[in-house]
């Protein structure tokens, strides 16, 4: 018996629960207690999953992919560990296997699905080897903790060489993706959607990708969907789109998504045209470990977005949707998703610079604001402990908008005198507290 093991798991969770009875998420700190008191405690719970173990990587979807891959499992009768959450670095990995684990300190899982900051995988991964890692997309995020998209290649190409039994599930329709795959001599599988589906590709668009890697011309673009993902070529050398394993075909997006892959139809009751790709991704992975998902579609029907991601709340007699933007292309996305829905609508946005955020706020100059700039658009607040940048970001594209601070403040005004249809779209430290509040407040009303 590990008696440090079994002190570790209960000094977890007795953290974890003292701090979500004070309002606040509680797992990083009880993943950061039980490496302190016993630091091999990641490696020896990651041994107990009986099968696989799946982890899911990219600068945009990983939270919704992962998830996604956890309910799937779960609804072909697996047990699966998951960091539900989102707190992906290595604190909150490791919180993910102690909280599972019972007071004895033993697991009962058959998979885990844990999604991973790509500049912690160098910490995690001499933890524990995976069977499968899931590669979303790599777009430029956090310049002053990530540095350039090549600094984070760089480290992923590092940790998959030190895992070559590892296999890859990637996106196939991002250049990065795929040329980090071949790259490598891991055995990789690709998903993709291979043909046009909307018109909202923008040449002002942000396309970290544009370059092909092996020779630096610049990349031709049959089409392309949002930013860099779509179908390329290098007119200089031999790089271009891999063949596509995973293809969605058959695209509609709107008021709920639908795609064919192979001969599965399957509908989800999303918005936002990227959760093609979050379903796509989960789909694939999957499948490629070589389980049936028969139950997908009745999984997808009854997933409900948790997290901040497209959360849908009923407050004071409104709808308030509350979603993640924190670079720009996941910003832009959010955008399309706002704006497809062509009723009237409030916006708050609300953003912050703590050290999670990244403190260089540069990047909102690179999102494509004017867009709100619309008679869909019934009002703009800015929030957050960088609204004054946000307001002038406004201000250039000619946007007016409201000043609020205080995050529940702007959302009781807008509660208040808004026209009843709120969007709610904030950067990652935010996230957390927004969600209670609006949880608070959805609870509480008459």
């Amino acid at each position: 018996m590990n008696i440090r093991k079994i002190l570790a798991v209960w000094a977890a969770k007795a953290a974890c629960g003292a701090c979500r009875a004070m309002g606040r998420q509680g797992v990083t700190w009880a993943g950061k207690l039980a490496l302190m008191i016993c630091p091999s405690i990641l490696r020896e719970m990651a041994g107990e999953v009986r099968k696989k173990i799946f982890i899911v990587c990219g600068t945009n979807g990983k939270t919704t992919t992962n998830n996604l891959l956890c309910a799937a499992l779960e609804a072909e009768g697996e047990k699966v560990i998951c960091n539900r959450t989102g707190s992906n670095m290595l604190n909150g990995v490791a919180a993910a296997f102690v909280l599972a684990a019972d007071m004895g300190g033993r697991l009962d899982a058959d998979y885990a699905c844990i999604e991973v900051d790509e500049a912690s995988t160098r910490h995690i991964f001499p933890q524990f080897t995976p069977d499968y890692m899931v590669l979303t997309n790599l777009f430029r995020d956090q310049l002053d903790r990530y540095g350039e998209i090549d600094i984070t290649m760089d480290i992923l190409k590092e940790v998959i060489h030190s895992a070559p039994q590892m296999e890859l599930i990637v996106n196939g329709d991002d250049a990065l993706s795929a040329c980090l795959a071949m790259e490598c001599r891991n055995t990789w599988t690709t998903y993709g959607i291979s043909e046009a589906v909307t018109e909202s590709g923008d040449d002002r668009e942000m396309r970290e990708g544009r370059f092909c890697r092996k020779c630096g011309a610049r990349l031709v673009y049959r089409f392309y969907h949002y930013s860099q993902l779509g179908d390329y070529s290098c007119p200089q050398c031999s790089f271009s789109r891999p063949p596509i394993d995973y293809d969605a075909q058959e695209v509609q997006v709107g008021e709920q998504l639908s795609f064919s892959v192979g001969k599965e139809h399957i509908i989800a009751n999303y918005r936002g045209f990227y959760n093609v790709y979050n379903i796509l991704a989960a789909y694939a992975a999957g499948k490629n470990a070589g389980l049936p998902l028969k139950n997908f579609n009745r999984m997808l029907k009854n997933f409900r977005p948790e997290n901040g991601r497209m959360e849908q709340f009923r407050v004071q007699g409104s709808g308030v949707v509350l979603n993640l933007a924190k670079n720009p292309a996941g910003f832009n996305q959010n955008i399309s998703a706002v704006m497809a829905d062509e009723t009237l609508k409030d916006l708050i946005i609300v953003i912050n610079d703590n050290e999670q955020d990244g403190t260089d706020v540069s990047w909102l100059w690179d999102v494509d604001f004017d867009r709100f700039g619309s008679q869909q658009i019934n009002s703009i607040t800015v929030s957050g402990i960088r609204c004054q940048d946000m307001r002038l970001r406004l201000k250039y594209a000619d946007i007016p908008s409201l000043l609020e601070a205080d995050v529940e403040n702007a959302i009781l005004a807008r509660l208040a005198d808004g026209c009843g249809n709120l969007y709610v779209l904030v950067n990652y430290t935010a996230l957390f507290s927004t969600r209670n509040i609006l949880k608070r407040l959805e609870e509480s009303r008459p």
